[in-house]
């Protein structure tokens, strides 16, 4: 973390910062902030494949039978019919 990036909570670390706000009112420093301007570049980690209604019904019943979602489910379900297709 670079030097005075937390001025407000004197912290040293992202661990340290978030104690502080955890125990603490952005309301009471809030004439201590100043504007800023970044940029973000946000790059999508998902790629989406269309699955046919009823069979997402089905997945979504696994999954919670599981105590997972359904995004988890599947992802494990295409990495293991692929490690068996490697086999």
């Amino acid at each position: 973390m670079a030097r005075n990036k937390s001025s407000l909570s004197k912290a040293g670390s992202y661990h340290e910062i978030a104690e502080f706000w955890d125990s603490h009112d952005l309301a009471e420093y809030w004439d201590k902030t100043k504007p800023v301007e970044f940029e973000v570049d946000i790059q999508s980690e998902a790629t989406y494949y269309p699955v046919e209604n009823a069979l997402s019904k089905k997945i979504r019943s696994a999954a919670r039978k599981r105590g997972v979602s359904p995004e988890t489910l599947l992802n494990l379900w295409v990495k293991e019919k692929l490690e068996e297709k490697r086999s």
